[in-house]
């Protein structure tokens, strides 16, 4: 405490103004640090005119973090003469300020990295087939580990250790890395499977194991689904990637299948004539692929004669599906009614010898 107080008071008038001025170096830095950053990004988006868009752009936040910063550093080295600051503490400022540049350069390219990105737009446009949703995510999540690792790299160099030196010592605890790291290999293996496979996308409802439900994400991990309980599930990607995938949602067709059991009574003449009008119903649905329609007299069972009416419709989600198969269902209730025919139900005689 007595060296700060010796120092303030051996303080000539000059080095009072040069403070102050350092001060206001700070101060003018931060107020005006979201007008530089902005400044500098129009510099490299002339023909964007939206100042909304300017300031949403991935490196307005670390441009104002960064000016902040610069007016600390300039006004550093504007008192470093008036003031005596050592050389040391002058190395020891200029190697933050390279640290936090690599940082702010890192994060920004690396947040820049999003599916509505110029970048991704770009590379979208350059390829010759179509990439879905999930795809292009995984890759910029590839893009921005590879972004950040860097950056690291360099931070690490920067405080001035020896990269060789890093990669000998993670060679001799190399087993123990391995075993820690098995799990997490695995799971970045089996996303690439995935991402080579395109088993599904975000957005599909899709079946894994005992899980069923849309697909709202896919990390270095995980895959995350949200099951119609409304539940979220992480599922390592080495399960997905080993297990059997249903996706629901790229059925072209749904079936339609019943069992109609006529009573053993019933003439023939009307088997066929309920088995003509079920076909004509059928045929006569828009939501219904005529050429997969079979209304056939299928088995003669102990209960009744057994007609087996099979098609399939259009209607792929399932509420839709419901909604046809429910209609078809009151049409052939309405057909039976017509005819006079009764469905047979499950019977049993028991005789009883006196």
């Amino acid at each position: 405490m007595s060296k700060i107080t010796n120092f303030i008071n051996n303080l000539t008038i000059e080095q009072i103004v040069d403070i102050w001025i350092a001060i206001a170096i700070i101060l003018f830095f931060q107020i005006f640090k979201s007008g530089l950053s902005y400044i500098v990004i129009k510099l490299f988006k002339v023909k964007e005119k939206n100042p909304k868009k300017i300031k949403n752009n991935a490196f307005f936040i670390p441009l104002k973090a960064f000016f902040s910063v610069l007016g600390v550093y300039i006004a550093i080295l504007f008192v470093r003469e008036p003031i005596n600051i050592s050389q040391e503490v002058i190395n020891i400022i200029n190697k933050i300020f390279k640290i936090i540049l690599i940082i702010t350069t890192s994060t920004g390219i690396a947040k820049s990295m999003t599916p509505k990105s110029s970048f991704a737009k770009k590379f979208i446009k350059n390829k010759e087939k179509e990439l879905d949703d999930s795809v292009l995510n995984f890759i910029l999540k590839i893009v921005r580990g590879i972004i950040y690792v860097i950056g690291a790299f360099l931070v690490i160099t920067e405080l001035g250790y020896n990269l060789n030196g890093l990669v000998a010592g993670l060679g001799l605890g190399g087993v123990i890395f391995t075993l820690a790291a098995q799990d997490t290999a695995k799971n970045l293996f089996g996303g690439l499977v995935i991402f080579l496979d395109k088993p599904f996308k975000v957005g599909d409802w899709i079946e894994v194991g005992t899980y069923e439900g849309t697909v709202e994400d896919m990390t270095f991990r995980s895959t995350r689904i949200r099951v119609f309980e409304n539940a979220l599930v992480n599922i390592p990607n080495s399960i997905v990637a080993e297990s059997s995938i249903i996706n629901w949602s790229r059925m072209e067709k749904r079936r339609y299948k019943i069992n109609l059991v006529l009573e053993l009574d019933t003439p023939l003449e009307k088997v066929e004539k309920i088995k003509s009008e079920i076909h004509k119903m059928l045929e006569n649905r828009d939501a219904v692929m005529d050429d997969t329609i079979l209304v056939k007299f299928d088995e003669i069972t102990d209960n009744g004669i057994d007609i087996l009416v099979y098609a399939y419709t259009e209607c792929v989600d399932y509420p839709s599906f419901l909604s046809a198969k429910e209609n078809i269902n009151y049409k052939i209730m309405q057909i039976l009614k017509k005819e006079n025919v009764e469905l047979a139900y499950n019977t049993q005689t028991i005789q009883i010898k006196k």
